[in-house]
């Protein structure tokens, strides 16, 4: 993508093996009339084929307007608002844990770790209180499917045979087939519970609908404890969901949904990205440090999550299908034209950001992020619906991991970008050692440690 665009410009084509025509954009003006052009004008799944087979063709990330914005609406509210400030404790404890676990002076792995974090957290999450004898089963094999996907070999063959080899693989049915099982027998355990809890307070078969259906879910969506036990987990929070006929969403709808929240690649992957940076960057290290360990706030590992997020994105583009022809870059692109603004080269542009490729997160403590100029969650209608909770998860985790251990690096020299299932990860999963805190901070917040 680099030498295209050192040879071509801002928008150039790529005819892409088993994906056909492709047209990157890395010209914001560009980037902006595909984020804001009317969503009908736009095509997703069929420019996402790859997704399909991974978190199911009911996914919201898949789905086209107006379905899509419907489903948006339901799915919005674990993520946002009050609900926020409750997780931010929950995914503290998580990382504290985990950090306390990983074995000292010796070289770990960190992406395999952060997988395992933001996994419990999810969990967490779309479960809230179920039962924890029931959770051993889906870890083991949700994390199954993702050795699966990230296996080099089957990655090769990917490129090669092409999407839709996936679809006919009899090893990859069989391990999202068994995450399927185990998600749709949480679904109906809590349909049956739920059912029951209607019958006992009053609500029959035929009163669960436009009505008295919503009322009731009125009353728990406003719920804010967010413990998983007064229905304010995502799970029971898309059960009592209704679509604007009154009627539920079917299994179908709620195993894509739940597989698409549990397969949560890119949050892990940047995770480990803001390590590794970190780690080439003692000075860098030692400030966010200085800063987790006092009461200043946050805004200097805000701007170390955004400039991990601007170099190293979790995918480099976003794809659209036209569905109606589009002028960009002054040519008149075809309907049936894969358009991608490029996140990568986008977040390379030397206009917007002064020396590139290197890593300064003081460049956003001086100005935030452009809506069309750092686009690591997309843009426009289709924006991540959980930016905000992985900004979050991103934040508690790196101050909690900070406050429990001291990390340095267990090589000289950067980590390159390996592919893996859909994110780009650390091609080292970002190897450190990791040490005790050899201090606890002193009274009113400071860290008895050197500067």
């Amino acid at each position: 993508m680099e030498r295209c665009r050192r040879q071509y410009g801002d928008i150039f084509t790529l005819r892409i093996r088993h994906g056909g025509t492709w047209v990157l954009l890395s010209d914001p003006d560009d980037v902006k009339r595909i984020f804001t052009a009317a969503p009908a004008d736009l095509g997703v799944s069929e420019a996402n084929v790859l997704l399909g087979p991974l978190l199911g063709r009911r996914s919201v990330m898949l789905l086209e307007e107006p379905e899509h914005m419907t489903r948006r609406r339901l799915m919005l509210p674990p993520f946002h608002g009050r609900r926020m400030e409750g997780y931010g404790a929950m995914m503290a404890a998580i990382a504290r844990a985990e950090a306390r676990s990983w074995p000292l002076e010796q070289p770990i792995a960190l992406w395999p770790r952060m997988q395992a974090l933001t996994l419990e957290v999810i969990l967490h999450v779309v479960f809230g209180g179920s039962s924890p004898e029931r959770l051993p089963g889906l870890r083991e094999r949700l994390r199954e499917l993702t050795d699966w996907l990230n296996s080099p070999r089957r990655l090769a063959l990917l490129s090669v045979l092409g999407p839709r080899w996936i679809e006919r693989d009899r090893g990859f049915r069989a391990v999202r087939g068994r995450v399927e099982q185990a998600v749709l027998a949480e679904v109906r355990r809590r349909r049956h519970a739920a059912d029951r809890a209607g019958e006992t307070s009053g609500y029959g078969d035929g009163e669960t609908g436009a009505g008295n259906g919503r009322e009731r879910q009125g009353e728990h969506t406003n719920d804010e404890h967010g413990d998983g036990e007064h229905g304010d987990d995502v799970l029971s929070l898309l059960l009592q969901a209704r679509r604007e006929d009154g009627t539920p969403l079917s299994d179908v709808d709620l195993r894509d949904e739940l597989i698409t929240l549990l397969s949560d690649g890119p949050t892990s992957t940047s995770l480990a990205w803001a390590f590794e940076r970190l780690l080439r960057h003692p000075e860098k290290l030692a400030r966010l440090r200085e800063e987790v360990h006092s009461d200043d706030g946050d805004a200097y590992l805000e701007a170390v999550i955004q400039e991990t997020m601007r170099l190293c994105p979790p995918v480099p583009t976003v794809a659209r299908r036209l569905r109606e022809p589009m002028e960009l870059g002054g040519y008149e692109i075809p309907a049936g034209t894969t358009v991608a603004p490029c996140v990568h080269l986008l977040h390379r542009r030397a206009d917007v950001y002064p020396e590139p490729d290197s890593f300064q997160p003081e460049r956003f403590l001086e100005r935030p992020p452009g809506t069309y100029t750092w686009i690591p969650f997309g843009g426009g209608v289709r924006r991540c619906l959980a930016a905000s909770f992985a900004m979050q998860e991103m934040k508690r985790t790196i101050a909690a991991v900070l406050a429990e251990v001291e990390l340095r690096p267990a090589a000289a020299g950067s980590e390159r970008v390996a592919r893996s299932s859909i994110a780009f990860a650390p091609d080292r999963h970002a190897v450190a050692i990791v040490t005790r805190r050899s201090a606890l901070p002193a009274p009113g917040g400071r860290s008895c440690l050197p500067a």
